[in-house]
């Protein structure tokens, strides 16, 4: 069944309609939308011509659209407190979230790249760095919490084809990730991670409890 089209977008021509249905779509259900290849590529050019519009739409939702000036990313970012679209990460997940927003940081304030793409090895290195006492994830557990932030359109995950490589495993971090926890500098991201570090992981089921440090 097709519902009527809205009365306040009336002005929209009938042919960018259903790409500005799905642009919507995407964005409330995963909160970003990436434009780079095939039907989404053409999705993101029809709603790029139509940011104020999709911007209005989502202010009464108290979600911010964002976009990137440097890829073809539309962001739907919370407002902190006033939203309650918002997507909720099991304490472990959120271990692995701070992990590679750092790793985003530390590459981008490196060298200009295009992509942040490090492997599972150095996701594992960064874990047991960052939180010296917690026991990192096995290598299924990784994987599980990866593929979570990929539909969130957090990362993008390549499994080598090896199943005795995984270590190899790319992922790439997508500009998304940092604008979910926008920290104003490292400062700000060391207080937080202070309070995970006496947290011990369960592999099995991703919880975690007190340890004494």
């Amino acid at each position: 069944m097709n519902l009527p089209w809205p009365s306040f977008w009336q002005h929209v021509p009938e042919p960018d309609r259903p790409a500005l249905r799905d642009a919507l779509a995407e964005l409330l259900s995963t909160g970003v939308l990436l434009g780079d290849e095939g039907r989404a590529r053409e999705i993101y050019l029809t709603a790029r011509d139509y940011l104020r519009e999709l911007g209005e739409y989502l202010s009464p939702l108290n979600l911010t659209l964002i976009p990137d000036p440097d890829r073809p990313i539309l962001q739907a970012r919370p407002v902190a407190g006033e939203c309650d679209l918002t997507a909720r990460f099991t304490k472990d997940e959120s271990l692995l979230i701070l992990v590679l927003w750092r790793l985003y940081h530390d590459t981008r304030m490196e060298r200009a790249v295009d992509a942040v793409v490090v492997s599972a090895n150095e996701i594992f290195q960064a874990l047991k760095l960052t939180f010296e006492n917690i026991e990192p994830p096995a290598e299924t557990h990784l994987e599980r919490m990866l593929a979570r932030l990929r539909s969130r359109r957090l990362v993008r995950f390549q499994r080598h084809e090896d199943p005795l490589r995984f270590g190899e495993s790319a992922v790439e971090i997508l500009p998304t990730l940092p604008r979910v926890i926008p920290f104003e500098n490292t400062q700000a991201w060391e207080q937080l991670v202070q309070l995970h570090t006496t947290r011990k992981i369960d592999n099995e089921t991703g919880r975690g409890e007190e340890v004494a440090p």
